[in-house]
């Protein structure tokens, strides 16, 4: 898919910022976690970052600590969240809410398969990455499609931005764990006349002023 016209639609790409699940390495997936209050310091940096942008239109994943962060960017540009499914976390199946650590234990080779060959895996009772980046980069097109030529900030996981980040580099789901996704860092994408490109990739500059680091788990 290509804008016809040459006019360029930016997608501002964030991910949430910290959950405790975060900090102590849960499986999320869609589990209603709320940011802790480092992710809400996250929030409200990535927020100010972004105060001089033209963002006409603040979109979410309907998960909590999606739409806190979409939050803070959404009131320093006096808009609302618009919640879309389309970009909600990976279904983790079995493995929400338990720690890393116990599913290495409970599914050693399918842990195994997902650290070296993710887009192999379906998770107990869940999704795969394939069926992930189908419905978000969908999800991306079509904002593409009808804000022509607006600037869009769009927050949403670390799964779901790993692999729309694949697919606008034209890469498949093998590649996810190439790309890394710190918590409440801010990427940037353009739609024009040739298509997709990626121009910044895991901008995490506007948290080094917080005393806690970013992570991509």
């Amino acid at each position: 898919m290509k804008n016809a016209d040459g006019a360029e639609t930016r997608i501002i790409l964030i991910r949430h910022g910290q959950t405790a699940w975060n900090r102590e390495e849960v499986f999320r997936g869609r589990a209603g976690v709320p940011l802790d209050d480092v992710g809400l310091q996250q929030a409200e940096a990535a927020a100010a970052a972004l105060q001089e942008e033209p963002i006409a239109l603040v979109v979410a994943s309907p998960l909590s600590r999606a739409v806190q962060t979409a939050r803070a960017v959404a009131q320093s540009h006096k808009l609302p969240v618009v919640n879309d499914d389309a970009f909600t976390d990976i279904d983790f199946g079995q493995w929400q809410g338990v720690p890393a650590a116990q599913v290495q234990q409970q599914y050693p080779e399918l842990y195994a398969a997902w650290l070296t060959r993710p887009h192999h895996v379906r998770f107990p009772g869940g999704e795969d990455l394939n069926t992930v980046a189908a419905r978000a980069f969908a999800g991306i097109e079509a904002l593409a499609e009808c804000r022509v030529a607006e600037t869009i900030a769009l927050v949403a996981h670390r799964v779901v931005n790993k692999l729309l980040i694949c697919r606008v580099l034209g890469l498949d789901s093998s590649h996810f764990w190439q790309i890394k996704q710190d918590t409440a860092c801010i990427n940037r994408l353009s739609f024009g006349a040739d298509g997709w490109v990626l121009e910044c990739l895991n901008d995490t500059c506007h948290l080094r002023h917080l005393s806690a680091a970013t992570g991509d788990f």
